[in-house]
């Protein structure tokens, strides 16, 4: 897939869930665009710095479910970067594949503190240095599951219809202050999350695409470099599909 360029030089993007998959994809599309790249990862160990030459500024251990985590990793970013211009929030877990009487409830918070309240805790945080800049761009990590709600992940499902909902509510407070806040909604990734869900599940959700593949990271990535980029401003509050064409609305 061709590369557009940009021109990120200059510019600071926070990636949260950076180390691998997703996140990792998105960064490294940004860094190839000259944005300096900053992670927060709950485990950085799962960095492999020889792939891609991805070289982020900074590498940092944060839990985004715990909000005094969040504050100091972007206290020691700031000490680095200076700025934070782009914050993409890609943390996330499945959680347990079972029906609701069977889902334990510490999962179903677990589940809810890093999906939900990760973005919370994250925006709250950053938006304020965002807001004295006069610029920034927030994008959520939503998920298809969030708009059609999957049986099975019903807390998954859940998390996510919350981040589309938080992303309208915080895009209408940023509206006159240059900082746009959308999310996007991708269907079924292939990605290491893979590992916490049933063969059966997988499938169920491929079989629900109806371009009937999986959809790619670095599809992923493209949307999110154009999201934060320049040519995106007049978009806020609005989820983007990401699905192969299983959901248009």
């Amino acid at each position: 897939m061709s590369k557009i360029d940009y021109h990120y030089q200059g510019r600071t993007a926070v990636i949260t869930g950076g180390a691998r998959g997703i996140g990792r994809g998105i960064g490294e599309r940004l860094q190839g665009e000259g944005a300096e790249v900053v992670v927060w990862d709950l485990d950085p160990c799962h960095f492999d710095p020889t792939l891609n030459d991805f070289k982020p500024a900074l590498i940092q251990a944060v839990d985004v479910s715990s909000l005094a985590s969040v504050e100091e990793a972007c206290r020691a970013t700031l000490a680095v970067t200076g700025r934070i211009d782009f914050l993409i929030n890609g943390a996330g877990i499945n959680g347990p594949v079972a029906p609701v009487w069977d889902y334990d409830p510490e999962a179903w918070q677990r589940v809810i503190d890093i999906n939900l309240t990760g973005v919370f805790n994250t925006s709250r945080t950053v938006a304020p240095h965002m807001r004295a800049a006069g610029f920034g761009r927030i994008v959520n990590i939503a998920s298809m599951a969030g708009k059609d709600g999957n049986p099975h992940i019903a807390a998954y499902s859940a998390a996510k219809a919350g981040v589309i909902g938080f992303t309208k509510a915080f895009a209408k407070e940023l509206i006159t202050d240059g900082v746009s806040v959308n999310a996007i909604a991708p269907v079924i990734t292939e990605t290491a999350l893979f590992k916490e869900m049933t063969q059966e599940h997988i499938e169920a959700s491929k079989a629900k695409i109806p371009m009937g593949r999986f959809l790619q990271i670095e599809e992923i990535a493209a949307l999110v470099s154009w999201i934060v980029s320049d040519e995106c401003s007049f978009t806020s509050g609005f989820t983007f599909d990401i699905s192969g064409g299983r959901s248009t609305y």
